[in-house]
């Protein structure tokens, strides 16, 4: 997130942070939606944030929402991007597939390093599991539903990639519609690894939304 962070400090103040496990933060007792929801409040509450615009990518984005609902005077506006709003027990089995470590090592071996440097001294393949088991935890219980989407009354751009071969268009199109202020909005070139974002384009999303 750092160098989408430096493209709009010149705009707004920015705060980023890693949630438990990742990033080389050690893991908290839990692992899920809910802790790292805590640990969003944590962090408003330890540097004196009284409300904040969230920018959340995939996970963090369900996360933003998430405190949102449950803590409403501490969000303003709200910016996700390749976000997963639909959690079954099938679509999380097929996600959660995609998570296995020893074929990311096989098959994609300078992925496997980068996920080692990016999270070290943690053991990335204990990520991973933990966050499979997330994920088919999501698909038996979603946070976010349509019926508590609807209770979201802030500000929401809801961006996805138009080349993501994870999140669909059946998916967060609706997700956006249910959010009482939502708006979508389709990126153009734009697959799901925040790596290969061409942040110019977000940026252009993101910035008139902060900033109206």
């Amino acid at each position: 997130m750092e160098p989408l962070a430096e493209l709009l400090q010149n705009d707004v103040e920015v705060f980023t942070l890693n949630f438990s496990g990742h990033g080389g933060a050690p893991f908290a007792a839990a692992f899920g939606i809910e802790t790292f929801t805590a640990e969003v409040l944590d962090f408003l509450n330890e540097n004196g944030l009284e409300m904040v615009d969230i920018y959340g990518y995939s996970m963090g984005g369900y996360v933003a929402l998430n405190l949102a609902q449950l803590h409403p005077g501490r969000v303003g506006k709200i910016i996700t991007l390749a976000t997963k709003f639909d959690w079954t027990p099938e679509s999380a089995e097929r996600e959660s597939k995609m998570l296995d470590p020893n074929k990311i090592e096989a098959k994609i071996p300078a992925f496997a390093d980068l996920l080692q440097m990016r999270h070290a001294p943690n053991d990335w393949k204990v990520l991973l599991g933990k966050t499979a088991e997330m994920m088919l935890e999501l698909g038996q219980q979603p946070v976010l539903t349509p019926a508590i989407l609807s209770k979201i009354h802030h500000p929401a751009l809801i961006c996805l990639g138009d080349s993501d071969q994870m999140v669909s268009l059946g998916e967060t199109s609706p997700a956006a519609a249910a959010l009482p202020k939502g708006q979508f909005e389709l990126l153009v070139q734009t697959p799901h690894p925040i790596e290969k974002v061409n942040l110019d384009t977000l940026v252009l999303a993101i910035r008139p939304f902060l900033l109206k």
